[in-house]
């Protein structure tokens, strides 16, 4: 509705300042037209908006301006009680204090609204965790929060994949949990880079300060670096007719293979499928799992790849119950 939209914006520009047209646009998931009308609507109800021209324009508030518009809606309320991850507040250091910034929310808005925010907290609840808790540790934790909040520069002592400890001296913008994990995002040289927490095998604060890029946005940042890591992941695709027995098995598992298509059932009851792995080792050992319940179609080498493991493997087993 546009006088939610309008509230929207009027908020927008109290909370953030300057925003531009198509900053807001994107925003609101309107177009730039759109906002241009509701702004000419909100000067007109006597809204003291005003647009900046040039290059570092935008529109504002007049200074001093300030609406009294603190209504929150029921789906508001709803988002504002959702619990986070106990296990990331647990990490950041913070359980207790959300638990106390909760009760204060819950205390300033009208007692005819509590049943709402009760019914979410015992309806929704969220788990980062995975089934198998994960052992990785993050000694320098506490160090990593302190620099990014101080404007420190760091100076850590970083694990790669492959092994080899790397130092470096670099200016910590974030953190990021994807998951239960979490991940360091810092810049050196204006080259940022994520850095998994629990890889730093040390971190030493410095007393040199930086000073944040302007305009870096962490969400935005994560999304274009997380979209451009899954472009950038091999592709292994392969043909396959797969028995009716496991097909439940195939469809549960997602983190081994991906299941592109699976077609109708042939007249001998088997299914088409494309799966996709990370790469032809991944596929040869996870479709050997399987035995004679996945037939490869294409390509023709990996079936030849693994007939050969198996003929290997029934060697092997023959000297063992040789011996």
């Amino acid at each position: 509705m546009r006088a939610d939209r309008l509230i929207s914006i009027l908020l927008l520009l109290q909370n953030k300042g300057k925003l531009t047209t198509k900053t807001l646009a994107k925003e609101l998931e309107v177009t730039e037209r759109t906002i241009h009308r509701d702004m000419e609507a909100l000067s007109v109800a006597g809204i003291p908006v005003v647009a900046d021209r040039g290059k570092s324009g935008g529109w504002r508030l007049l200074e001093q301006y300030r609406t009294n518009l603190t209504g929150l809606k029921a789906n508001e309320i709803k988002s504002l009680f959702i619990s986070p991850s106990f296990q990331l507040l647990t990490d950041l250091g913070l359980t207790k204090d959300w638990q106390e910034a909760r009760q204060k929310l819950l205390a300033s808005i009208p007692s005819s609204l509590h049943k709402n925010a009760d019914d979410v907290w015992s309806r929704i609840h969220v788990d980062t965790n995975a089934w198998r808790q994960s052992t990785e540790k993050i000694e320098s934790f506490k160090i990593l929060q302190q620099a990014i909040w101080d404007e420190k520069k760091l100076q850590i002592k970083y694990e790669r994949a492959d092994g080899e400890c790397v130092e470096r001296i670099v200016d910590p913008l974030g953190l990021v949990a994807k998951g239960s994990r979490w991940y360091l995002i810092a810049s050196s040289n204006e080259d940022f880079r994520n850095y998994r927490a629990s890889r730093v095998q040390s971190a030493t604060l410095t007393n040199e300060s930086f000073s944040r890029p302007k305009g870096f946005n962490l969400v935005q940042y994560w999304r274009d670096s997380t979209e451009k890591f899954i472009k950038s992941l091999p592709r292994y695709e392969v043909e396959v007719e797969i028995s009716p027995s496991i097909v439940q098995r195939i469809k549960f598992t997602g983190r081994f293979v991906q299941l592109i298509k699976m077609d109708s059932p042939l007249d001998n009851g088997w299914i088409p499928a494309n799966l996709c792995f990370d790469t032809e080792q991944e596929a040869k050992e996870y479709i050997l799992g399987f035995g004679d319940q996945i037939r490869i179609i294409h390509p023709y080498t990996l079936k030849q790849n693994i007939y050969d493991m198996a003929k290997a493997l029934v060697n092997f087993y023959k000297q063992e119950n040789g011996r």
